[in-house]
């Protein structure tokens, strides 16, 4: 048996005055989209019946000897973990079936996760409520707006105790984990590294319009910006319906996959790089994306994406999160067959490195939790579960199961998160402060790092929001240190 491998009030009016602005002129769009990302994010266009299949006893047998084998023997006094989200780990009205770490959570320890519902958009609201409210709320997902305005609030706690960043099981992520380390101690448990966003593509569609098929171009070193804008420049005429790129996650993914993040943190401090050459020519690129008619356009269809448009040959390309598509294929927004899915890296600059937004998958334990070493445990299953031969193999045959896969979707998807962990790139402004995302990543269409890919130059945005945004990220920087 193998082991496994691996924020001045000024400013915030300010800030206020600009959010405003940007809804002025295509508000019903922007609202329309954050409505429907936080929609996408919490259901599935179709409800399935819960899936209660368990792993076969033979499997269930290789699942308890690994678990034997790796996890500590602890015997937890209180079982029961308390996971805020919007989201369910256990199984749910997805068709999936119970996941690997939840099976050697309860086989191991006797373990079970509480799941307290929220919604996307009243997340850390709720959050608040609950940690101030003292519920023992346990854990929380690390998204991109958890760090580090989560420490400056008092929202989270360090996981240093709880776990050992130089065991087998953590040694392959504390590079990752140091991305969040703030005055030496650290604020994730970060479970893997993955591709924020894939491009997804119908395969039929790229064939019948004589196209090379974007994974064949990545494997051969040609899949890049300039294959990607030629693509969308042969396929896209709007009187004939044939649109060119859709999603709502379009601008970070593109940016991002130049290299540089808008915030950063550089030896500990945190680092705004809004000046930076390669964050203009990523932005440069995205303003000639939208002037050359290659960006689907929400007004088309009352501010919504289309992604069915996909199954239909009538997209060229759609970029989300993998997690789009692992669900039951009858649930797939972009109702592409399952032998017609395709996918490939986010491309990056022409002779650049393949860099890849990251999403650093894992969960901040709650200032207050009740069970924090329950938390780690759970987290330890879930190392396992990624990084045990035996283990990997079952959770293969989960996603030929439930999402009806195929060996090389399956193979590729694990190859793209490779590059995501070799080459990652995560942006600190989101979780800097809401004044720094509604200035950078999140305001609406005409502000920050989004405005470029709905037609404004990027300089004239850049000296915008420049000045703001650096007094603001040091400020928060200076919040950090004095925490000690």
């Amino acid at each position: 048996m193998k082991n496994f491998k691996k924020t001045i009030a000024g400013i915030s009016a300010l800030t206020l005055t600009m959010g405003l602005t940007a809804c002025g002129g295509g508000s019903e769009g922007d609202t329309a989209e954050q409505t429907t990302e936080a929609t996408m994010e919490t259901t599935t266009a179709v409800t399935v019946e819960v899936n209660t299949a368990t792993v076969a006893e033979e499997d269930q047998k290789t699942l308890d000897e690994v678990a034997a084998e790796n996890l500590r023997d602890i015997e937890l006094e209180n079982k029961t973990i308390k996971w805020l989200a919007h989201y369910d780990l256990n199984p749910s009205g997805t068709g999936n079936s119970e996941s690997v770490p939840l099976n050697l959570f309860k086989s191991k320890y006797g373990g079970e996760v509480k799941w307290y519902p929220t919604t996307w958009n009243s997340r850390y609201s709720d959050l608040s409520t609950s940690v101030l409210g003292g519920e023992g709320i346990d854990f929380f997902p690390c998204d991109t707006a958890a760090l580090p305005k989560g420490v400056i609030n008092g929202m989270f706690q360090p996981i240093d105790e709880y776990i050992d960043m130089d065991s087998a099981l953590w040694a392959d992520m504390k590079p990752a984990m140091e991305i969040y380390n703030f005055n030496g101690k650290h604020y994730e448990l970060v479970n893997s590294v993955s591709a924020e966003q894939i491009v997804i593509y119908n395969k039929q569609t790229i064939e019948e319009n004589g196209f090379d098929d974007p994974w064949e171009l990545y494997k051969a070193g040609e899949w890049n910006w300039d294959t990607f804008t030629s693509m969308l420049e042969s396929f896209v005429d709007v009187e004939n319906e044939q649109y060119g790129l859709d999603g709502w996650f379009n601008e970070k993914a593109l940016l991002l996959s130049a290299g540089v993040p808008s915030v950063s943190s550089v030896d500990g401090t945190l680092t705004v790089n809004l000046n930076d050459p390669t964050i203009e020519k990523a932005m440069n690129w995205s303003y000639e994306l939208y002037n050359k008619g290659l960006v689907f356009d929400l007004s088309l269809y009352d501010w919504n994406i289309q992604p069915q448009f996909m199954g239909e040959g009538k997209e060229l390309f759609y970029i989300v999160g993998s997690w789009d598509v692992q669900a039951n294929p009858d649930t797939w927004a972009t109702q592409i067959s399952p032998d017609n899915l395709g996918f490939a890296p986010v491309p990056s600059p022409a002779g650049s490195d393949p860099y890849q937004s990251a999403t650093l998958d894992g969960w901040v334990i709650c200032k207050g939790a009740a069970n924090p070493t329950g938390v780690a445990l759970f987290a330890e299953c879930t190392r396992l579960a990624n990084t045990n031969d035996e283990a990997i193999a079952i959770g293969d045959q989960k996603m030929r199961d439930d999402y009806q896969w195929s060996d090389e979707l399956i193979a590729r998807n694990k190859e793209i998160n490779e590059l995501a962990a070799k080459y990652p790139v995560v942006d600190l402004a989101t979780g800097v402060s809401s004044d720094v995302a509604s200035l950078t990543t999140d305001g609406g269409s005409e502000i920050g790092l989004r405005a470029a890919f709905h037609g404004y130059e990027w300089a004239t945005t850049r000296d915008e929001i420049s000045e703001v945004v650096n007094m603001l990220v040091a400020e928060a920087d200076a919040q950090i240190k004095e925490l000690g």
